[in-house]
C-alpha cells in the first residue's frame, strides 16, 4: 500500500482559470508535484494527465477531485472510470465538494463504506450528466428564442472598406475581375463573392 494522495485539475479551455482547484489542493494538502492539470473538454477520458495520473495510482492511494463534473461529464464513462479507480486499482476517490463522496473507509467496514460509495457515486455520476445536458438544451432554447425574434447570431458581418461601391460596380459591368476586385478591396474573394452575392439577392 503507497498511500500516495494525488490531485486532479481539468479547466475546458486554456483561458479558463483553475485557481479555485489549486486552493481546494493546497488546502486538501497535496504536495504540488502530486496535482495533474488538463485543459480540455470533459467529454471524454482521453486526456494526457488524466491517463498519467491513473497510471501513478496504486492500492492505497487517493485521488482528489474538487467537484465530480471536473472529473468528467459522461455519465456512462464517468461511473465506469470511477469503478476503475475503486475496484481495479484498489484506490480511493474523494470529491471535496461532496464530502459524502469520500470512498477512504470511514465507515467503519468495507462493505459498508463499498455500498455507501456505489450508490454515492451512481447517484452524482447521473446528476452531473443530467446537468450537462440541461444546459445544453437551455442553450439550444435561447438561440432558438433569440433567432425567432430576428436576433442575428453568429459573428458580426465585415465592414465593407472605403471604395467598395464603385470596385462593385467596376465587376458588375465586368471591367473588373471577381478576383482583382477582391484584390483591390483587401479581402478574400470568397468574402467579396458574398457580398456581391447579398448584393444581388437584395439582402444588403
Amino acid at each position: 500500500m503507497s498511500n500516495k494522495i494525488y490531485g486532479y485539475i481539468r479547466v475546458s479551455t486554456i483561458s479558463q482559470r483553475d485557481d479555485r482547484q489549486w486552493l481546494a489542493m493546497e488546502d486538501f494538502g497535496i504536495q504540488k508535484e502530486c496535482v495533474f492539470v488538463d485543459k480540455q473538454s470533459g467529454k471524454d477520458f482521453d486526456r494526457p494527465a488524466y491517463r498519467e495520473v491513473m497510471e501513478r495510482l496504486a492500492p492505497g492511494d487517493t485521488l482528489v477531485v474538487k467537484s465530480l463534473d471536473r472529473l468528467g461529464r459522461n455519465y456512462d464513462e464517468m461511473t465506469h472510470q470511477l469503478d476503475i479507480i475503486t475496484k481495479e486499482k484498489e484506490a480511493a476517490i474523494v470529491v471535496i465538494d461532496l464530502p459524502l463522496l469520500d470512498t477512504r473507509n470511514k465507515y467503519g467496514d468495507d462493505l459498508t463504506a463499498k455500498l455507501i460509495s456505489n450508490l454515492v457515486i451512481q447517484v452524482f455520476s447521473y446528476v452531473a450528466e443530467t446537468e450537462r445536458n440541461m444546459n445544453h438544451q437551455r442553450t439550444m432554447e435561447g438561440l432558438a428564442a433569440a433567432r425567432a425574434r430576428g436576433v442575428k447570431l453568429g459573428r458580426k458581418p465585415k465592414d465593407k472598406p472605403k471604395g467598395y461601391e464603385t470596385v462593385l460596380a467596376q465587376w458588375q459591368n465586368k471591367s473588373l475581375s471577381a478576383r482583382k476586385a477582391a484584390e483591390k478591396l483587401e479581402v478574400s474573394l470568397p468574402t467579396f463573392l458574398k457580398w456581391a452575392r447579398e448584393r444581388a439577392n437584395g439582402e444588403v
